[in-house]
């Protein structure tokens, strides 16, 4: 939803895709931040260091490879299609790495949810103008979000979930915060669309989207919650149809569905009981 946001109301003449990430991990930093000092909260140094890592993998590598494939030409319904293939990566190494192992009833249903996830953004698929190592991007992006899933999991970190995505987001907010000087794209742009932007994807998806990630992925267990990332392409395409006027394409449709009924059969797929320990937001 992040790339349709800036690309419908910014545009790459208003704001540069790491212009928005510094910006949004500003905001987030500094909101989150306040929050802690009023909660009291405090991390030791290893805590601080387990989130620290957990945060480049989830969110810098994640979105900085993911946003700067698009940035570089990729389309985005390819780069969605590189990133649908997590949850059948998580899939294949949750078994030896988390003991938490799929029945053939989620085998068929990540398969069906991948090639629902083609559908819907099938319109959007090819290969753009982006050289060929730009698609390495969000490949690497992809598969250290399915690292720091698995080693979030691995780890059972104490820190609640509110602890962990302020750390993360305070990490995540220096490096963008960096790459973005580097570049000479940290003076944000004087268009006020740009802040509405900013506001969205603070909201929407760094305290909604990635804190309810952190939430589930400490509930459910890696393998459910990466299965629920399938259902990511259908609700940004109704929410593009919604806020844009986009019309969905022939198969975004039946894509939707399959997408629905590959997630429903994965989740009920029978699976080792999860740990519900340290699952609630704040403790």
């Amino acid at each position: 939803m992040e790339f349709r946001v800036r690309r419908r109301e910014l545009g790459t003449r208003y704001a540069p895709a790491d212009t928005l990430l510094a910006w949004r991990y500003i905001v987030a930093a500094a909101l989150l931040g306040g929050l802690a000092v009023v909660l009291g909260t405090r991390l030791g140094p290893r805590a601080l260091l387990r989130q620290g890592v957990l945060g480049l993998l989830c969110q810098c590598l994640y979105l900085g490879g993911v946003v700067t494939g698009v940035a570089l030409g990729a389309p985005a319904g390819t780069t969605a299609l590189i990133a649908s293939v997590q949850p059948l990566l998580v899939a294949v190494a949750a078994g030896p790495v988390l003991g938490e192992r799929i029945g053939p009833r989620g085998r068929v249903g990540l398969v069906l949810g991948l090639l629902g996830v083609a559908l819907v953004v099938a319109g959007d698929i090819g290969p753009g103008n982006a050289p060929w190592w730009a698609f390495l991007l969000p490949i690497g992006g992809m598969a250290a979000l399915s690292a720091g899933t698995l080693l979030e999991r691995t780890w059972r970190p104490a820190e609640s979930p509110l602890q962990a995505l302020t750390a993360q987001t305070v990490v995540a907010a220096g490096v963008f915060v960096a790459a973005a000087g580097a570049g000479g794209h940290l003076q944000p742009p004087a268009d006020p669309r740009f802040w509405w932007a900013v506001a969205w994807v603070v909201v929407l998806s760094s305290f909604g989207g990635y804190g309810a990630y952190l939430v589930v992925l400490r509930r459910s267990g890696a393998l459910r919650v990466s299965t629920l990332l399938y259902l990511t392409p259908p609700t940004t395409m109704l929410w593009a149809f919604a806020m844009f006027g986009e019309v969905p394409g022939p198969l975004a449709l039946p894509g939707v569905a399959l997408c629905a009924v590959g997630v429903a059969l994965a989740l009920r797929d029978p699976r080792p009981a999860p740990d519900r320990t340290n699952g609630t937001l704040v403790h």
